[in-house]
């Protein structure tokens, strides 16, 4: 789910006087009563001076409010018990556990947080009190008349059941129609005697940083509750997924606005209202949102067929540090947000592989657009036509080069590991020749340092059997059992390969060597400054 940690909400309600409250909705500043008669005086005398200046009112939301709020629906969802059973309870790996253990207990909590419980970061959940259901509760709005509803996939996710309240108290049962995890949006019909009142899409893109936005939802179970406040910020990557482009706003967003609608000031949907950042479990000004721009398409395609679908290119990438940036003899500026992807690994038979991809490449430019971050390669991807011919411009040894990609179709499949036994004396994990360099101890692989730190067959390279603990390559992460695929973007198999690459690097006058690393099958690189030392 795509929010922030933060403990549960507090239990209590804190209330405002009315007379605050109505200064509060009319604009007017708090102040003890015989100071505000003061200032009304002074304001009407200054009104009557012909060159007095004027006291700012904020806008009022009135309008915008009296004609979206029937558009926003409150969401309620029950999820059955995963494997109940009569007197005991079943872990999510389907392990049984006896009734009365502790461990039955813990479960349930885990299985209620990833539910969208009490210990979410804005979420919505219920949770349960004993071994029954679980119940998420959330927002929505309506983007048609006939019955169509827009919100959180973590609001209805694993859901036996959806509701859905109306502003004017009808409750309706809801279906699904799709859902896309990745971008935690889904979408719900419900059947409605008469045409319900439809939300539109506004242009996430014109929204500039400091515009009034206006959030409504059913936070705390608070329905048709409504929360403005600016645009804070744009493009935020809170690391919930691959397309993270969250807009940022500090209107009062909490737990139970999940999937409601983020309004401009004209009163259009530029984002659904997803997460929020808060150590308090309130609302703290530093809500997230999904912009429409995102949102829009991905709603259309569930709309026409109750599923996503995305390009594929077959890469995975990392971003381009300052260090990596020097390692590829590459400028200043590639290191600080603008040299592109780096490829770490391309998968066989995909699009990249049959275009010529290769490892260590750089992608600066996809479809005619250059890569200003790393994260913008993935959903540049994924809104790509599937089957469409693509221009990549790559960064290959120093050169810039050219190719055309013909994109496939992303899919969900589980990967296959397989597990290989063995019988007999176990093999010695003593190798047979070691060197020391830049903080690391390494080793050429053999039978047993596979089998002791199980690494796959086909990853080959030095693997580390110590780190200094007061090394670069220990600050930078380098751990027991990794295996340096690459030193200098070219193979090493010997320790003595690994001390040709160093002097290389030297004589190239590179301060760091830039080594591709193999964590549990999974490729990064690593820059490691070749002094060794932190810093």
């Amino acid at each position: 789910m795509p929010h922030a940690p933060a403990p549960h909400s507090p239990s209590s309600t804190r209330r405002l006087p009315a007379a605050a409250l109505s200064a509060l909705l009319t604009g007017a500043a708090l102040l003890p009563l015989p100071m505000l008669a003061a200032g009304t005086a002074a304001a009407q005398d200054a009104s009557a001076a012909p060159n007095a200046s004027r006291t700012y009112s904020p806008p009022s939301f009135r309008d915008l409010a009296r004609t979206q709020i029937d558009t926003v629906v409150n969401i309620s969802s029950t999820q059955a018990p995963q494997g109940a059973s009569p007197g005991g309870g079943r872990s999510p790996e389907g392990l049984e556990t006896p009734p009365g253990s502790p461990l039955e207990e813990f479960f349930r909590e885990f299985r209620n947080r990833q539910r969208g419980g009490g210990s979410s970061p804005e979420e919505d959940g219920q949770g349960p009190q004993g071994g029954g259901p679980s119940m998420a509760l959330g927002s929505g709005f309506i983007i048609d008349p006939t019955g169509l509803i827009v919100t959180n996939n973590h609001v209805v996710a694993d859901a036996a059941e959806i509701s859905v309240t109306l502003h004017d108290g009808r409750k309706l049962p809801a279906k699904l129609v799709g859902a896309d995890a990745p971008t935690d949006l889904a979408l719900l019909k419900v059947e409605s005697d008469k045409p319900l009142t439809a939300a539109h899409w506004g242009d996430s893109g014109t929204v500039e940083v400091g515009d009034w936005v206006v959030a409504i939802g059913n936070p705390f179970g608070l329905g048709g509750s409504v929360t403005a406040g600016i645009l804070s910020a744009r493009a935020r990557d809170i690391q919930q997924g691959p397309y993270d482009e969250y807009l940022q706003t500090d209107a009062a967003i909490n737990r139970g606005n999940s999937g409601g609608p983020l309004y401009d000031a004209s009163g259009a949907v530029i984002g659904i209202n997803t997460a929020i950042y808060s150590p308090t479990g309130g609302s703290v000004g530093i809500g997230f949102a999904i912009p429409s721009s995102l949102a829009r398409p991905i709603v259309e395609q569930l709309k026409d067929s109750g599923k996503v679908r995305r390009g594929w290119l077959g890469v995975q990438v990392q971003r381009i540090t300052p260090d990596i940036a020097e390692s590829l003899g590459m400028d200043a500026e590639a290191g600080n947000g603008g040299g592109g992807a780096l490829v770490t690994s391309v998968s066989p038979g995909s699009p990249a592989a049959e275009a010529g991809l290769r490892q260590g490449d750089v992608i600066t430019g996809f479809n005619g657009k250059p890569l200003t971050q790393m994260r913008e390669l993935p959903r540049l991807v994924a809104s790509s036509g599937i089957g469409s011919a693509v221009p990549v411009t790559i960064l290959r040894g120093g050169e810039t080069r050219s190719m055309q990609v013909t994109l496939g179709e992303l899919r969900d499949e589980p990967q296959q590991v397989a597990m290989a036994g063995s019988s007999g004396a176990p093999r010695s994990a003593q190798p047979e020749e070691t060197r020391t360099a830049l903080g690391l101890k390494i080793a050429p692989l053999t039978p047993g340092l596979r089998e002791t730190f199980s690494i796959a067959a086909d990853i080959e390279g030095l693997v580390v059997t110590e780190v200094d603990s007061d090394s670069a390559a220990s600050d930078r992460g380098l751990d027991l059992g990794d295996v340096i695929v690459e030193a200098g973007q070219e193979p090493v198999a010997t320790p003595a390969d690994l001390d040709s690459r160093i002097a290389k690097a030297r004589e190239a006058g590179r301060k760091t060597l830039l080594m591709l690393v193999s964590r549990g099958g999974d490729l990064r690189y690593v820059p490691l400054p070749l002094d060794g030392r932190k810093g």
